[in-house]
């Protein structure tokens, strides 16, 4: 016996007609090179009627990639609309890469044209004549002064959309599993893979967005997503923002702690989101500015430190709200939100509970097994395995079969390469990655929760620990350490701080002391930098576990 309910596609066209329908007079604030601009969510969707049409005219195939390698704008925002919805995949480019993997990443994608903003020419260009599957260059004008090529492949968004007519029909996509966009990690061995999402795992986690023990974006919220929307697709609030109905506000080009902080007071938004090295730059500037109506900071990206989310509680009344995800979980899988077994709770409790990784959204399913024999570990809080994690907008495999299917086990579940222990409430604490954890004398040391220790020092504005060789512990760990701006920190303060708060054969036998720690494309702590900086670290003669 079958069901009678309507069978329709979980498509992105769902998104854009209901929000042109439904909300047309709310806005789109984008801070560009010169001030800001401000358009309306039906002045918008006018735009992306027109450019769908200029795809068309561009002569992008129909199921062709359409690359972006812009920053958090309106016109970022058309491009996340008109490629999917006309049945191209969209596929954001990550500004961060080096020239070498974004030549690579173009070319096994083949992206047939490139949207760029024009304050980011100076490093695309470079690389055009590597990319030959691109026909077109279309430069977005974002009111930088840099010179635009005098070439034929490029041309001017603007121009573009003035020439072509709006498309006047309804989109329709037929096959909701067919792709909508795709975005390349760099987390996994060898060369970046290719993640592909399709329509209906985009939708899904859309809705996600919108559960209360999520972001819980609604019609009255003012939304800043800071993280890029070439990582994870901005973990997929600019589409949950448009279904919700939310008011945006595009940070653009300029990250700056500063710019952020003011422009998250100037329009009283009220949830926002982005990595902890982002919120660890605006943190000192928070009393400087009315913060009032912001009731949730996503954070997520890498672990958060609890010393971090607990300045902000201090300072502005919120902590930060844990998410954890990759982008192969499209990302948001988990949120370490507070339930109701956390009632009567110390508020040094709370925060402990709140510095883990969470709970899994409904729809997807967590578990962590052993690494090597694949064998399910106890919900007890003190095993340790790897997180799988499967679900409806969590990847079954790579572009093109790339990785040979390792990072999937034979029930189909994706191996994601984090640790983790389990409560018996199903909230995640990670505590480290596979290839992050030091293996001293066959037991293991979690360089996230040594990192976060290290961090709570009130001199110390970064830490990232990574496991040296030992000539008869095979690894120990080396603390990475960045002092605050005018404050003097020695290793044997840094030591005589973590001995009361972590086993002792835990602490590190050597502390070095840096300007910064090195990130990712995406803003995390590049251990693999910190390894190759110290490749040859001779530890102290003394040092003993």
């Amino acid at each position: 016996m079958l069901g009678l309910m309507q069978d329709r596609p979980l498509a992105l066209p769902h998104i854009f007609h209901r929000a042109e329908q439904l909300f047309g007079h709310k806005t789109v604030v984008t801070a560009e090179v010169n001030g800001e601009t401000t358009t309306t969510i039906a002045e918008l969707c006018t735009r992306v009627r027109r450019l769908a049409t200029a795809l068309d005219d561009l002569g992008i195939s129909a199921d062709g990639r359409v690359a972006t390698f812009c920053w958090n704008t309106a016109r970022h925002l058309e491009l996340y609309l008109a490629a999917p919805c006309t049945g191209r995949v969209l596929h954001t480019l990550n500004i961060r890469l080096f020239p070498e993997q974004l030549v690579y990443i173009v070319g096994h994608a083949e992206d047939e044209v490139i949207f760029v903003d024009r304050s980011l020419l100076p490093l695309l260009w470079p690389l055009a004549d590597k990319m030959p599957t691109v026909r077109a260059f279309v430069v977005i004008d974002d009111g930088a002064d840099t010179a635009i090529p005098d070439d034929p492949r490029v041309r001017d968004y603007e121009e573009l959309l003035a020439a072509a007519e709006p498309f006047s029909g309804d989109f329709v996509i037929e096959d909701e599993n067919t792709a909508a966009a795709m975005c390349y990690t760099s987390g996994t061995t060898g060369n970046p893979k290719g993640v592909v999402y399709s329509h209906r795992s985009t939708v899904l986690h859309s809705v996600a967005t919108l559960f209360a023990d999520g972001p819980a974006l609604s019609e009255r919220d003012v939304l800043m997503p800071v993280v890029p929307m070439f990582h994870a697709n901005a973990w997929g609030l600019p589409y949950g923002g448009l279904l919700a109905g939310s008011t945006l506000v595009m940070p653009g080009p300029n990250m700056a702690p500063q710019a952020i902080v003011s422009m998250l007071e100037r329009h009283e938004v009220t949830i926002t989101a982005g990595v902890p090295t982002i919120w660890m730059g605006v943190q000192p500037l928070l009393g400087d500015h009315d913060l009032r109506h912001l009731r949730a900071i996503l954070c997520g990206g890498s672990a958060v430190p609890k010393a971090l989310s607990e300045a902000y509680r201090e300072a502005i009344g919120i902590p930060l709200l844990h998410a954890w995800g990759m982008t192969e979980t499209s990302p948001i899988a988990s949120v370490s939100s507070m339930r109701s077994h956390h009632e009567g709770l110390t508020e040094e409790e709370r925060a402990d509970a709140r510095a883990r990784q969470g709970y899994p959204l409904p729809l997807v399913e967590l578990r962590i097994a052993d690494p090597e024999t694949g064998e399910p570990q106890p919900w007890d809080d003190e095993a340790t395995g790897e997180v799988q994690a499967a679900g409806p907008w969590i990847a079954k495999d790579y572009y093109r079969g790339e990785g040979g299917g390792s990072q999937f086990t034979e029930d189909g579940w994706l191996r994601t390469g984090d640790v983790a222990t389990v409560d018996r409430y199903g909230s995640f604490r990670l505590v480290d990655r596979t290839k992050d954890l030091v293996k001293s004398g066959g037991e293991w040391i979690s360089s996230v929760e040594l990192e976060n220790e290290i961090m709570a020092h009130p001199k110390v504005a970064e830490a990232a620990v990574i496991g040296v060789p030992h000539e008869k512990w095979v690894e120990r760990p080396l603390a990475c350490v960045v002092v605050k701006p005018g404050e003097t920190l020695t290793a044997e303060e840094v030591i005589e701080f973590l001995r009361p708060r972590v086993a002792k054969w835990w602490l590190p036998d050597a502390v070095e002391f840096i300007d910064e720690i090195p990130k990712t494309s995406v803003g995390k702590f590049s251990k693999k930098t910190l390894r190759e900086k110290f490749g040859g670290y001779e530890l102290p003669a003394a040092a003993e576990r």
